[in-house]
């Protein structure tokens, strides 16, 4: 895809002598939302590491934005703009809901930092309503609606969401997919690296689903569901 703001090739990358990802191919869109699919140990969040430059790529190519970022450090990589909202939300526990929002901006956003809350608060009341609460104090929703908010502060062009429904609550899970797709709809690119799939192929406009860490599969969520193998080999649905 020449104008993809994402583009990856051959993405080879692992944990000391284990390989995990073994040549991954993927792009994605300025604007649009990919799921990326797949069983526990697949290689999705190794995939977001690597990508995000928190886990170095053995081989293979990232480019952001048209640039090369194989090698780049992860200061940089969000510097560009590509925010990853890690599994398990990672918030600082001991500081409060203000000051993990403020962290948000530290590599990128600091010039609209004050515009950047305030749309944060705008889409998150509860968050706006604790702003000096201890973080750690805060229940589940609200931590993963604090770690969205922190990635959000940094002005995302891709906002990489990882297992962001994991833990919550089914009424929490319907609010967190209906944030996404309002997200999608300012415009934003997002990739959604999630275990709930029949959520994920609503909002998706593509989905891949890996596998031992490949990709073995990538459509629309249609033609995804209208494939019985499909659905029931690797989706659970």
């Amino acid at each position: 895809m020449s104008d993809a703001l994402l583009s990856v090739r051959g993405l080879r990358s692992g944990y000391g002598p284990v390989e995990v990802l073994r040549g991954i191919d993927l792009d994605i869109a300025p604007g649009e939302i990919v799921a990326l699919l797949g069983s526990n140990g697949a290689g999705k969040t190794t995939f977001n590491q690597t990508v995000s430059a928190l886990l170095p790529a053995r081989a293979g190519s990232i480019c952001f934005d048209g640039r090369d970022i194989t090698r780049a450090h992860y200061r940089e990589v969000v510097a560009r703009g590509l925010i990853h909202v890690p599994e398990g939300r990672r918030i600082f526990p001991n500081l409060s809901v203000l000051e993990n929002l403020v962290l948000g901006a530290f590599a990128r956003g600091r010039a609209q930092r004050a515009v950047n809350l305030e749309r944060v608060f705008d889409i998150f009341p509860r968050l706006r309503e604790r702003t000096a609460q201890v973080a750690g104090t805060l229940s589940g929703g609200e931590q993963q609606m604090l770690a969205i908010g922190r990635g959000l502060m940094g002005e995302p062009r891709l906002l990489i969401l990882d297992e962001p429904s994991l833990g919550l609550s089914p009424r929490l899970v319907e609010e967190l997919f209906g944030l996404i797709a309002r997200l999608h709809a300012q415009g934003l690119a997002i990739l959604l690296v999630e275990q709930n799939v029949a959520q994920s192929l609503e909002i998706a406009q593509r989905a891949c689903v890996m596998e031992n860490g490949a990709i073995r599969f990538s459509g629309t969520g249609a033609e995804l569901l209208a494939s019985d193998r499909l659905r029931q080999a690797y989706l659970g649905v």
